[in-house]
């Protein structure tokens, strides 16, 4: 499935695909810079030049949103490393790039109870965080493989 966006006056085309993308050439290899985003959060990213396709590998993991033609707006859906490619209305690349899905560890504390996990968000009160799709995905296979 694909989704096509076009915003007039700029020719500015998005496309999402729901299949995670293979092996492309220029893809970032796991020891340089990924771009981090944190879970449930965003991230803008600036543009060097106006873009005509932006494609997330898997959408599960991060989405895009265009601000305007030289301006994405990277948000966090689920844990894991997907990647972005963004080309120009000649079809060469912007940017080509891993993108890094984390949880925000600095203010949240899981509790493991023996196949039971417990996510609390401590800012400043331990309370019980938000769980997405995706995490709950991930406790399950956690308790699965215990």
């Amino acid at each position: 499935m694909r989704a096509v966006f076009s915003k007039t006056g700029t020719a500015l085309k998005t496309v999402c695909l729901t299949a995670g993308l293979v092996a492309l050439p220029g893809i970032t290899s796991a020891n340089e810079a990924a771009i981090e985003v944190v879970m449930n959060q965003a991230k803008i990213v600036k543009l060097a030049r106006e873009a005509d396709t932006i494609v997330i590998g898997n959408p599960e993991i991060a989405d895009a949103a265009v601000q305007d033609a030289t301006t994405i707006v990277l948000t966090g859906k689920g844990f894991g490393v997907t990647n972005l490619v963004v080309l120009d209305i000649d079809g060469q690349p912007i940017v080509d790039e891993q993108i890094m899905v984390s949880r925000q560890s600095a203010s949240s504390v899981r509790i493991y109870r023996r196949a039971n996990v417990q996510t609390l968000s401590c800012t400043p009160y331990c309370e019980s965080s938000y769980k997405t799709d995706a995490e709950r995905a991930s406790e399950a296979e956690i308790s699965a493989n215990q």
